[in-house]
């Protein structure tokens, strides 16, 4: 059996999100681990005044590529951008660059989703559900597919006391849902979202498990592997210790804590803080992609990526972690 960074030698994969946290440190790992990569297709689009070649430029002198750069100066010439744009009919893909990735891709990551807990339903939906449809209907059309990995979260099924590695049934059927919501004005969605989502707290976490079932319902087609991190931060150990590039979740509370800017929060010292580093969550994405075309499973594998099971860490111990280097 090849080992992973033979398998990815001379590979063609693409990748969505590539520009948010978990897709940086995606593409560099590939980049330094599997350094015979072919080439890496990632999808963007303009944003805030920068178009797609300035988003990708901008991204590749980040810091977290340090290494990568060292040992390969023209790292960036494997890094291929393709125009998209998750919010609109067929991903706003051209008809060429579609040509372009049905004759060679063999990987697909998908990692693109929005993480806001507060996004609208519609708008939740279009991102988490519908595109990850489209990008499904694209990876059919692709001759030389191995594997498709979607990223999805531990917590699209929170309504559960215990989770298992499996895809459970959806909260609703994704077409009636997406048929249903058409129609209505932004006031109406808005106001039996809450009747909608049921027990579960957020928008995110149920459109990410109407996602998953989605993925699911392509298995027969094509071989697929589903991730389930946790809460995602900073890095263990690759490319260095400590790397994040945002203030989302834990790293914002503990950034505004340590800054005196948050003084109380409210919570449960009992509760389970589930981080999981980052380099963790891509290290088995990697595998579960080398796994996934290797094995060819004749339906969706699971992996759940997290520590709560295995070595909880509670949030009432990391306060005490923090009054204790603070005093020091």
């Amino acid at each position: 059996m090849a080992s992973i960074a033979d398998y990815y030698a001379g590979k063609n994969v693409l990748i969505t999100g590539a520009t948010g946290f978990m897709g940086k440190v995606l593409v560099e790992k590939l980049l330094r681990s599997c350094p015979d990569v072919n080439a890496l297709y990632i999808l963007v689009r303009p944003k805030a005044g920068q178009s797609m070649q300035e988003r990708v430029t901008d991204m590749m002198k980040c810091k977290l590529f340090d290494r990568v750069r060292e040992e390969n100066p023209d790292f960036h010439r494997k890094i291929i951008p393709i125009s998209s744009e998750l919010m609109q009919p067929g991903l706003a893909i051209s008809p060429e660059d579609v040509e372009r990735l049905t004759a060679c891709i063999n990987v697909v990551f998908h990692c693109a989703a929005t993480i806001r807990s507060d996004e609208p339903l519609k708008h939740a939906l279009q991102l988490n559900v519908i595109a990850t449809q489209q990008l499904l209907s694209l990876a059919r059309q692709m001759g030389n597919l191995e594997a498709f990995v979607h990223v999805s979260t531990a917590y699209a099924n929170c309504n559960r006391r215990h989770i298992d590695e499996v895809i459970y049934p959806p909260p609703v059927e994704p077409k009636k849902l997406i048929d249903s919501l058409e129609w209505m004005d932004d006031g109406i969605v808005r106001d039996i979202t809450p009747r909608l989502i049921g027990d579960r707290p957020n928008t995110y976490t149920y459109t990410k498990a109407l996602a998953e079932y989605v993925v699911q319902q392509e298995s027969s087609k094509l071989h697929v592997g589903i991730i389930r991190p946790s809460i995602v931060g900073a890095s263990w150990q690759e490319p260095f210790p400590g790397w994040i590039d945002n203030f989302n979740g834990p790293s914002g509370v503990f950034i505004a804590a340590g800054k005196g800017i948050l003084r109380t929060m409210r919570a449960n010292n009992d509760a389970v803080a589930d981080l999981i580093p980052v380099d963790v969550v891509i290290n088995l994405t990697l595998a579960v992609g080398w796994y996934t075309a290797v094995h060819r499973p004749k339906s969706a594998l699971v992996y759940n990526c997290t520590t709560g099971g295995i070595n909880p860490f509670h949030w009432g111990e990391i306060a005490e972690y923090w009054h204790q280097q603070v005093n020091v």
